[in-house]
């Protein structure tokens, strides 16, 4: 079964990054549909509910009447952006769409088999509506710089060589605008940036960078592995299963199902949302104590590792997404007696609260430098299509 929801954003890159509109299709299939869309330059809402979106190409062609691009609209859409989740060791950077990357994306379904289906499903419909070239960005692209040594498991070898098995690591068109914000900030070109990010949501992952390169990433073959997230578990030791088997009669989907939906901070103490955990944690309930202390352990854990495999060449700390945006408790926790180190967070700039732009929160004199940036994964999506359009046109004129 497809996603049944959609998102999407239209900018305009002429001369600046401009975002115009951005919204939701939700429900797509069932009798639920719905769109919600904002037009960000007059920051008007339009919720619509009851609608008979009964597939993705119904969504789109609705879509583009919110839009209001005029007549032939899809004729005034320069290129259209898909973020693609798996792109496995074939597909490592932007590219244009054609009949051997649509096969490799339908290649690559195995390793994420609810999220590559519908993001080639978009990617068949867009070319249905749209004269324009179509660019799959890959979450898994900015990670594809990793050595061997850090993308491997220790597992026969041959499963590797049949099945694609190995680290990829996700979010990775978060990262690569984080890295070009830093280099923004830090006035120095992306080749020259050494950063440890945090990319915290539900959905929670981080990654070492040397040189504006990925040389590590918390995520493996699936979105599973790694920190502790709103459900899913992040790391345990594979044994476990079996003791399920055995112990409780359960079969590899319900182990599975469970590890991804009903472990992380939602099966130790039953919350999702970290706030609800920290508000619990800090009226003295114990099991959300416990939950906070298992979830900022972790992190720890990848920190110190990162720290260690850039040699303590760190020129940022960098907060993302939703907790790492908006949690100035979980920041102050996660770097807590690292002074050290060269972290030193400054508590007067850390703060509660998502916020607009980017920030700095650590203090004078401090070695490692501590930001927090909102990431925009659509603008980064959006980037990088029109660069492999020019890339492409420049080309073409050759």
């Amino acid at each position: 079964m497809l996603v049944n929801i959609c998102r999407y954003a239209l900018y305009d890159l002429a001369k600046a990054a401009t975002c115009i509109s951005v919204g939701i299709v939700g429900g797509i299939g069932t009798e639920r549909s719905f769109i919600s869309h904002k037009n960000v330059q007059t920051s008007q809402d339009v919720t619509l509910q009851g609608l008979d979106i009964g597939h993705h190409k119904q969504g789109l062609q609705k879509v583009l009447d919110l839009l209001r691009l005029g007549e032939g609209s899809s004729h005034n859409v320069m290129a259209v952006g898909h973020r693609v989740v798996h792109g496995g060791e074939a597909l490592t950077r932007p590219t244009l769409v054609t009949e051997s990357v649509k096969q490799a994306i339908e290649k690559a379904a195995p390793l994420a088999p609810l999220h590559n289906p519908p993001n080639l499903e978009g990617i068949l419909v867009s070319e249905e509506i749209f004269e324009c070239p179509q660019v799959a960005v890959f979450d898994t692209a900015f990670h594809s710089t990793m050595p061997p040594a850090a993308y491997h498991y220790a597992i026969p070898y041959n499963l590797y060589e049949e099945l694609g098995i190995r680290r990829y690591g996700f979010h990775g068109t978060s990262y690569q605008y984080l890295l070009g914000q830093v280099s923004n900030i830090l006035g120095k070109s992306q080749a020259d940036v050494n950063m440890i990010a945090l990319h915290l949501g539900a959905g929670a992952s981080m990654a070492a960078i040397r040189n504006g390169k990925c040389i590590d990433t918390s995520m493996g073959v699936t979105p599973l592995q790694g920190l502790v997230m709103a459900t899913r578990s992040g790391d345990i030791d594979p044994a476990i299963i079996q003791i399920l088997a055995s112990e409780k009669g359960m079969d590899v989907d319900e182990v599975t199902n469970m590890l991804n939906k009903k472990s992380g901070l939602f099966g130790l103490c039953g919350e999702k949302d970290l706030r609800s955990v920290w508000d619990a944690a800090e009226a003295g309930n114990a099991r959300h104590k416990l939950a906070l202390e298992v979830y900022v352990h972790r992190i720890r854990s990848y920190l110190g590792s990162y720290f260690f495999q850039l040699e303590g060449q760190v020129d940022a700390l960098v907060f993302s997404a939703g907790v790492g945006e908006a949690s100035g408790r979980t920041r102050a926790l996660i770097c807590e007696g690292l002074e050290k180190f060269g972290i030193e967070i400054d508590s007067s700039q850390n703060g509660e609260g998502k916020l607009k732009e980017a920030k700095a929160i650590h203090k004078k004199g401090s070695k490692v430098q501590i930001l927090v940036i909102p990431t925009n994964e659509e603008l980064s999506i959006a980037q990088q299509t029109l660069q492999v359009v020019e890339a492409q046109q420049q080309h073409m004129k050759r």
